[in-house]
């Protein structure tokens, strides 16, 4: 079997309800930050294999495929696929788990985990 690692990690900053993040698509935010974590990453060239992304609310803007919505705006290309895990309160956990179980079954070697939402643009 083979190990799996985190070679970095950034995350936005924490917004209030309706605050100053809400006028922000949660797929802009997400690729903001997915490109800031490309641009430091110390294993250039090597392909991504898949964006794995949490997203709970699944409502409204969010109810496509927003993990695919993320590589492309990102800019990884049309090839590189997008898959959104819901497991309510640790759907950014399981994502990261989800890329770890891949990476150690030798599915890939280099994926993309994390999580994204906004409360803010959420239906109620």
């Amino acid at each position: 079997m083979l190990d799996a690692y985190i070679y970095g990690g950034l995350r936005s900053p924490f917004g209030r309800h309706g605050g100053a993040l809400a006028p922000l698509r949660p797929d802009d935010l997400a690729a903001q930050v997915t490109r800031a974590v490309l641009a430091g990453f110390p294993l250039a060239g090597v392909p991504v294999e898949d964006v794995l992304l949490g997203c709970t609310c699944q409502a409204g803007e969010d109810a496509r495929n927003v993990a695919r919505h993320v590589a492309l705006l990102s800019g990884l290309g049309e090839t590189v696929p997008g898959q959104t895990i819901n497991r309510l309160c640790s759907s950014g956990l399981a994502a990261v788990l989800d890329a770890a179980r891949a990476i150690t079954c030798g599915e890939g070697e280099l994926y993309l985990a994390g999580g994204v939402e906004s409360m803010s643009r959420a239906p109620f």
